[in-house]
């Protein structure tokens, strides 16, 4: 597959949400979530996604120039009006919220209506984690999923994103969707021409499909866990927690009136919401984070090793010094460079 330097990927994206409209800092902050996903091997929320924000901005749905802000607070709480603002733009907003008032009260937790999609639920959740707070995020999504017992779809992909310091140095991060797999997920399948697993998705029939390009089509994903016969309720009913915590908190549309996932469908803004928390460990029980990195050290010593995927990808990556991407999906995003007249995304091999 061809390989993409970092800094080359990161300009490319610069360059393109500059030209759709974006100021120069909201647009590098952005580029910087999507490089995350990345570099730590989570193709279906990066490079892959850049299409998605640049229509949404060109089209209206997002206002790239515009900065949240807050509707009501308390010492420890804040409500936020993210204004259709890009995701990276109303996120970082509200985590620095929560994490000035965790310092101050212990607990920040921040609810936002008006929002755009924010990319890696747990990219939000790091920014606390890197100041020593454990830190969680949430979002709602277009309606994609279906509900355990349904053939429609009501819920989102809903995402939970958590991460708490260990020491000396270390973090353990949950990142995930309360359906089996976030839809770019099965994007990534269609760029490589590959099948999906039995368990993601549902065809138009009601049935559960291995085709990538009509589960994409269908846009009918399956809970976390997959049928009732393995589970599938539970994801069911974490989706309906966040959706709780994003849309019923912050005044954002429920899920199930939200626009739908096809790109085409940009006319109205997507009015998400979205929950980010910081809690600061200092105001409860001593040892956090050594007791995070004991239960880490233990995981790791498990038979066979688990790994932590995503550390050794993101540092194989640096090591690297480039991205691998399918060649459809460098060729998708070159057909985007030319609409915007800015150069190619130059592959280094």
């Amino acid at each position: 597959m061809p390989e993409v330097r970092i800094a080359e990927v990161r300009r490319f994206m610069v360059d393109c949400l500059v030209a759709a409209g974006a100021p120069e800092h909201a647009a590098g902050a952005h580029a910087d979530l999507l490089l995350h996903a990345d570099v730590t091997g989570h193709f279906s929320h990066g490079l892959n996604r850049l299409e998605f924000y640049i229509r949404d901005i060109k089209s209206g749905a997002t206002d790239a120039t515009a900065t949240p802000v807050i509707l009501k607070e308390a010492a420890a709480t804040a409500w936020v009006d993210g204004r259709d603002a890009l995701g990276a733009t109303v996120a970082n907003f509200c985590m620095d919220l929560a994490i000035r008032k965790a310092r101050h009260a212990g607990v920040g937790w921040v609810t936002a209506k008006r929002c755009c999609h924010f990319g890696m639920a747990g990219y939000w959740a790091l920014k606390a984690e890197r100041e020593g707070l454990i830190g969680l995020a949430f979002t709602n999504s277009s309606p994609i999923m279906v509900p355990t017992r349904s053939r429609e779809r009501a819920l989102g992909t809903n995402p939970i994103g958590m991460a708490a310091p260990g020491a000396p140095g270390d973090s353990l991060v949950v990142d995930m969707a309360t359906t089996a797999v976030a839809m770019g997920k099965i994007e990534v399948q269609i760029h490589k021409g590959e099948d999906i697993p039995e368990g993601w998705a549902l065809g138009p029939d009601g049935k559960v499909t291995t085709d990538a390009q009509v589960a994409f089509d269908t846009g009918c994903l399956l809970p976390l866990g997959g049928s009732e016969r393995t589970c599938g309720y539970k994801g069911y009913g974490l989706s309906a927690m966040v959706e709780v915590f994003t849309t019923a908190l912050s005044g954002a549309k429920p899920t199930h009136e939200g626009r739908s996932w096809d790109l085409a469908d940009k006319a109205a803004p997507a009015d998400l919401g979205q929950c980010f928390v910081a809690v600061d460990p200092g105001h409860f029980a001593p040892g956090c984070a050594e007791s995070v990195a004991a239960c880490l050290g233990h995981w790791r010593g498990l038979q066979p090793v688990p790994g932590d995927k995503e550390r050794m990808t993101a540092e194989e990556t640096r090591r690297r010094g480039t991205v691998s991407y399918a060649q459809a999906q460098v060729d998708k995003c070159n057909r985007v460079a030319e609409t915007l007249g800015v150069p190619s995304l130059q592959v280094a091999s």
